[in-house]
């Protein structure tokens, strides 16, 4: 996950009533879904595969506002708290049900709330917006699949379950490395875009 979103803002600003953002709102209504899902109505198989759809979209989104040209300020807002939202409800929502490790989980939820902490302190210092890095969708991605592959791997048996633990914690450490990565190279990024805010 990003300090800024995917959906590009291009010269023509398409407006808040897009593909895009009907999408991202759409992730943000499908949330408690999720968690009745898992936590209520204890299906954890459609808990999962929402979760791997809602994790998709993320890349989604993105695609379409470049291909039919539909970014849009807002849209930039949108989709990282959207994605923000999701990851760390997926992320607290499994260690509820056991399925995630603790360790996991805290390595997940301590990056989010530091990115989190990083985008309202320099919002609030006047930087400027800084610009999506792929490092850091991907590994935005790979936690999104990972996290139900923890969740499937509680009720999978026999060569699915084998499949599914090389997956699951490839996608894991993958998804972590590359997210801590994306964080650390936000930092130099972040006093480019401070200085410059305050320059303006």
């Amino acid at each position: 996950m990003s300090l800024t979103s995917s959906v590009p803002v291009p010269s023509r600003d398409a407006g808040w009533r897009t593909i895009p953002n009907l999408i991202s709102l759409l992730r943000l209504l499908c949330v408690p879904i999720f968690v009745w899902l898992l936590l209520g109505a204890s299906k954890p198989l459609s808990a999962a595969i929402l979760l791997g759809v809602l994790g998709g979209t993320d890349w989604v989104d993105g695609w379409i506002a470049r291909k039919y040209d539909q970014g849009s300020a807002i849209g930039q807002v949108l989709d990282p708290v959207a994605d923000r939202i999701l990851l760390i409800t997926a992320a607290v929502t499994l260690l509820i049900d056991g399925a995630v490790p603790l360790w996991i989980a805290a390595l997940v939820l301590f990056r989010e709330a530091l990115i989190s902490i990083a985008v309202l302190a320099l919002a609030a210092a006047g930087a400027k917006r800084i610009e999506v890095q792929w490092v850091g969708k991907a590994g935005t991605l790979g936690l999104m699949f990972a996290l139900p592959g923890f969740l499937l791997l509680t009720f999978s048996t026999g060569a699915i379950h084998d499949f599914l633990l090389v997956f699951t914690w490839s996608a894991t450490i993958g998804g972590l490395l590359l997210s801590y990565w994306a964080a650390a190279t936000y930092v130099p990024l972040a006093r480019i875009a401070l200085r410059e805010g305050r320059s303006e």
